[in-house]
């Protein structure tokens, strides 16, 4: 259950979610003085079955009827818009065409349940839903029928409203199709005059009404209403039903047809008897003469004889009826003449007539005391009851803006209840626990222990969130502080973004269009930094074929004409020389355009050079760390190699030299500085690169090498000449240093 949404004498209507097929639907549910009639809610699930197997689209559908527990509860279909008796509230008397329009729905509905054999009984437009899209339902069908006597009695009167019963309905009698038609008769009265036909102090006083006292016709009280219209009121709402219309279908076409040019000049309609004439009134019966019977005298003749004089016209006693032969004799069966019977002496008409003669004022005075009597029962009775449901008159206050507490208070010292229960639900423009609504509006005159519904604010309703991803940081925050948020509510977290401009909102959470409480709720903007950055990577030394890889993994691009190849003495061919322009480590962002350098191989100039260098350890046989450092044209103080010899060892350094470039190779032993070897361009290139000796390596006297020193080649890169005078092959170093 979500909410209460309406309710009356007999049910409280509830508003419910439907999670299976995830729709709203209305519950109403049995008031609990009812739920231990038996007979009673036999004919609820009766009638309530029988209004399900009505499918019109102007009846509202049944789903479901059930129990649980003490609880009966039909399921019905949920109609999002207001009743018809709110409307007339509001904006009675309504426009014809309005009105006839949806009189024309209604009827189409009782239409189909009086084909089905269903009648509503209760019309009235608090049973008549109209939908925001127009839709006229009708809704309670055969619930009214469910009332039993013992309801009746306990309530203290007919379920129900009074002010549209048809008289059959105020009588008590069987009700059929036309109580219907009459109920509709008064409820386009209602909507086309703003006024109700029969108005009174109680419901005993309208009911009589109905019966037996004329309605003011409804142009005399708005004469904008075509009389073709009047005569379709006037005809349903006929107190004799022969005279109403005699189906729904009849009156339905009589309301799709009274607004039709042809009808537009059409004359009022007339009735052979006054709208009000009742078979049970009051009328002067024609006096019914007394027929004396023929066991009332014992002489048979005696009795003739006044049969035959009521023959001739005159009374039993003999004297002369108003055309009659008078005469004072009778006469016989033999053709004799009898003396009239009053002629005869008393005491002679004691023997004719052996029984006493009887008192004909008797039995009329009985009747009429009777009825004297009866009547005089009957006005006490109606006075009593009248005494009973007089009650005090009240006005209501203007509760609108107070609290609950305080319109509570209001009421209980007027003695008015509030009903139960009070509609709670978010209001803009009023604080919680404040009153926003009263069902019956402010000066209305009512009755002591009457009841009001009242509608209580659960403060702001909440608003759904305008869309504010892409604007500007600030001016979504003006837009969410003009709904009414604090500036503490709105946060703000930045976040990297390819797409969105920097300091605009890229997201926002809640979503937009979520409803939420601007007193409450905190909604979180993500604000673009732009796009990201990141260090770029060293390319330098990676083929071109890696560099590009590395290049498309960080969404990072090949300018056009990207690739440069040029002469390096750095970087071997095929190998990236150079990156720009973006250095290794600068801050780059994805889609940036880089250029490569690839190394097409040495310049035409360059010279390969194998310097062979002998080299001894500390002391012979014994292990010595040996480390080699050269210089050359592609770049200073390179690592050649470490090593560890106990033994004399010739090693062979690759030099590339240049032209303004010279190789030097350094020497260290056991981390302490050796010696440094200088290699000329010059030299290399002439072959004559001077080669060191053992003795200029470490080797000490007495020691011999283990490996004759390596002839030095010098190799220019274009020439391919070898240098000479590096020492001949085999050559072995002595202890003092000869060869």
């Amino acid at each position: 259950m979500i909410a209460q949404v309406g309710g009356g004498g007999m049910a409280l209507v509830y508003k419910a979610l439907d999670v299976l097929l995830n729709r709203y639907v209305a519950v109403k549910v049995l008031r609990q003085q009812f739920v231990h009639d038996e007979e009673f809610i036999k004919r609820f699930r009766r009638e309530a079955q029988s209004a399900a197997s009505l499918s019109h689209p102007n009846v509202v559908s049944i789903y479901d009827v059930g129990q649980e527990d003490d609880i009966h509860y039909i399921v019905m279909e949920y109609i999002e818009g207001h009743n018809l008796n709110e409307i007339i509230k509001e904006r009675a008397p309504l426009q014809v065409e309005e009105a006839v329009r949806i009189a024309t729905q209604i009827c189409d509905a009782l239409d189909h349940a009086h084909q089905n054999h269903i009648i509503h009984r209760d019309i009235k437009p608090h049973n008549i839903l109209i939908g925001n899209n127009g839709r006229v339902k009708v809704t309670d069908f055969g619930i009214a029928r469910a009332v039993t006597s013992s309801t009746i009695t306990q309530t203290g009167s007919v379920i129900g409203s009074v002010h549209y019963f048809s008289p059959e309905h105020a009588k008590g009698i069987s009700t059929g199709e036309k109580s219907d038609l009459y109920s509709l008769g008064i409820v386009l009265y209602q909507m086309l005059t703003g006024n109700l036909p029969f108005l009174g102090e109680s419901p005993i006083s309208v009911a009589l009404k109905h019966l037996q006292e004329p309605f003011e016709e409804p142009r005399v009280v708005n004469p904008h209403i075509p009389q073709s219209v009047e005569n379709v009121i006037l005809k349903s709402m006929r107190k004799n039903p022969s005279e109403r219309y005699q189906s729904a279908k009849e009156m339905l076409n009589e309301l799709e047809t009274c607004l039709s040019p042809q009808r537009a000049y059409e004359s009022k309609i007339t009735f052979t008897k006054p709208a009000y004439d009742d078979e049970q009134e009051t009328r002067v019966m024609p006096a019914i003469r007394d027929v004396p019977s023929k066991e009332t005298y014992e002489d048979e003749e005696e009795y003739d004889d006044i049969v035959e004089r009521r023959r001739e016209g005159r009374s039993p006693s003999g004297a002369p009826m108003a055309g009659a032969n008078h005469s004072s004799h009778s006469r016989t069966e033999n053709g004799g003449e009898r003396p009239d019977y009053r002629s005869v002496p008393s005491r002679d008409r004691q023997h004719m007539n052996h029984t006493p003669p009887k008192k004909k004022w008797v039995k009329p005075t009985i009747w009429i005391t009777s009825t004297l009597v009866f009547l005089g029962i009957m006005i006490g009775v109606v006075f009593y009851v009248k005494s009973l449901l007089s009650v005090g008159e009240v006005v209501l206050p203007d509760l609108v803006k107070l609290t609950e507490e305080e319109a509570v208070q209001k009421l209980d010292a007027l003695q008015i209840t509030v009903e139960d229960p009070i509609i709670r639900e978010p209001k803009e423009g009023f604080e919680p626990g404040v009153v926003f609504k009263q069902s019956k509006a402010a000066g209305t005159t009512v009755k002591e222990g009457s009841s009001i519904k009242l509608y209580v604010s659960e403060g702001e309703p909440n608003k759904p969130l305008p869309e504010l991803v892409g604007l500007e940081f600030n001016e979504a925050v003006k837009q969410l502080i003009a709904m009414g948020f604090d500036s503490t509510q709105i946060l703000q977290k930045p976040v990297y973004d390819d797409q969105v401009e920097e300091g605009h909102v890229v997201s926002m959470s809640p979503n937009a269009g979520q409803a939420i409480d601007p007193k409450k709720d905190t909604i979180m903007l993500h604000v673009s930094k732009g796009q990201e950055s990141f260090g770029m990577p060293n390319l330098v030394g990676l083929t071109k074929e890696e560099a590009q890889a590395a290049l498309d993994k960080l969404e990072l691009k090949l300018a056009k004409d990207g690739i440069i190849e040029e002469a390096s003495f750095v970087q071997p061919k095929g190998k990236v020389i150079k990156q720009f322009p973006f250095e290794p480590n600068d801050q780059v962002k994805k889609g940036e355009e880089v250029k490569l350098y690839i190394s097409s191989g040495y310049p035409p100039e360059a010279l390969n050079y194998v310097f062979s260098l002998p080299v001894s350890p500390a002391e012979n046989g014994k292990q010595s760390t040996i480390r080699i450092v050269y210089t050359d044209a592609r770049g200073e103080n390179q690592e050649w190699d470490t090593r560890k010899i106990s033994s004399t060892q010739v090693f062979n350094i690759e030099l590339v030299l240049a032209p303004n470039k010279d190789g030097v190779v350094s020497v260290y032993r056991d981390g302490q500085f050796l010696d440094t070897y200088p290699v000329t361009y010059t030299d290399a290139k002439q072959g004559t690169v001077p080669t060191p000796g053992a003795e200029e390596t470490g080797a000490r006297p007495g020691q011999e090498s283990t490996q004759a020193p390596e002839q030095g080649n010098g190799q220019g890169a274009e020439e391919g000449s070898s240098s000479e005078g590096q020492g001949g092959e085999g050559d072995a170093v002595t202890e003092n240093g000869g060869a």
